[in-house]
Formats: structure tokens, C-alpha cells, sequence
């Protein structure tokens, strides 16, 4: 059946890939498992690395860095996926991945979800979600500009109310571009 549908419907493909197919379909005719190889990169030249900082920013009261283990590692991506999601960027080595912590920039980030951060941003550019330092502690949370001097800080999370805080005492380390949240189904 392999062999007939190859010869009417795959003309386009090349040699190698009618014999791996047709290998494939041997090996089906004694038993039921077909062995693939789906470690195969992408397309060549479209793939970047993306680092993963072992850091993760507190969406809560703040968090001091420290050491702890981290589930995920450097990932490896294609820009112009990136782009299509809607994620901004001038260079790819300027994203890393971070980790988000607690409760309240929920529903937005979750607990524990990654997020893809462009760490040339140190400066506030606009209302956005941001990684900052304010009073050595760590924060992930949304900005918005109140006056010349201060920023208030907002949670997601409406059983967190609003803090503003100075302008002077925060240190802004980059902006958060896309949260990297798989939802179970």
C-alpha cells in the first residue's frame, strides 16, 4: 500500500525520504511500532538559543536571589516563530528566559511560568510588566508611571492592591516580552 501511494502521490520527495518511508513501512509488517527519529532540528539557520537565568522574581512581596533548582534549561527557539506570537525584539541574544514566582500577577503569569525577558531594557519604556529591584528585593510585576517621581506597582491579582514607589529605588533589569505558559488540556 506504502509503495503504491509513493508511486502515484510522492514523486516530490527525494530518494532518501521514499526509502526511509518505505523502510518504515517494512518494519510496520512485523509488528505494530514504527520507529522514528524526532530529534531532527528545525529548519537550519532559523534556530537561536535562548538561555535560561537560573533567577526567579518574586510576583509577590519580593523575594531576595538565591540559589535553588531550576526545571527548565536553555531552549532553543526560532525568532521568526517568536515573532509571530506577537514578541517584539531587536536581537535574539538579547532574550533569556527567567523564572516567575508566586501568586499575584495571576491570571496573567502563574506560578513558577517562565518567562521570556530582553534584558537591553533597563529603563522604563511604558506601561508594561517588568523585572526589576526595588529595596533588594526582586520583583516581577506591571508599572505604570505616576508623576515624575514615582511608579505604581501593580499585581494582576486583585487580593493585591496597587504600591506606588520611587522612581530612585528602582532598578529596572528588563522587560517581560511573553510568558511561556503551557495550560494542561
Amino acid at each position: 500500500m506504502v509503495r503504491q501511494m509513493l508511486a502515484t502521490k510522492g514523486k516530490s520527495l527525494s530518494e532518501d525520504a521514499r526509502a526511509r518511508l518505505l523502510a518504515a513501512a517494512e518494519q510496520s509488517d512485523s509488528g505494530n511500532v514504527i520507529h522514528v527519529d524526532f530529534s531532527r532540528p528545525g529548519q537550519v539557520g532559523d534556530e537561536v538559543w535562548i538561555a535560561h537565568y537560573d533567577v526567579r522574581a518574586a510576583m509577590g512581596g519580593g523575594q531576595i536571589p538565591h540559589e535553588y533548582p531550576e526545571m527548565l534549561q536553555d531552549v532553543r527557539v526560532s525568532p521568526k516563530h517568536l515573532r509571530d506570537l506577537g514578541v517584539t525584539f531587536k536581537e535574539h541574544f538579547h532574550l533569556k528566559m527567567i523564572t516567575g514566582w508566586g501568586q499575584s500577577m495571576a491570571p496573567t503569569i502563574k506560578d513558577r511560568d517562565p518567562l521570556l525577558v530582553d534584558i537591553t531594557i533597563r529603563e522604563f519604556t511604558g506601561d508594561g510588566i517588568y523585572l526589576f529591584s526595588h529595596d533588594d528585593m526582586l520583583y516581577v510585576k506591571r508599572l505604570q508611571k505616576k508623576g515624575k517621581d514615582r511608579f505604581k506597582m501593580i499585581s494582576d491579582n486583585k487580593h493585591h492592591d496597587p504600591e506606588d514607589i520611587r522612581v530612585d529605588d528602582t532598578h529596572i533589569l528588563a522587560r517581560v516580552l511573553y510568558v511561556w505558559n503551557g495550560q494542561p488540556v
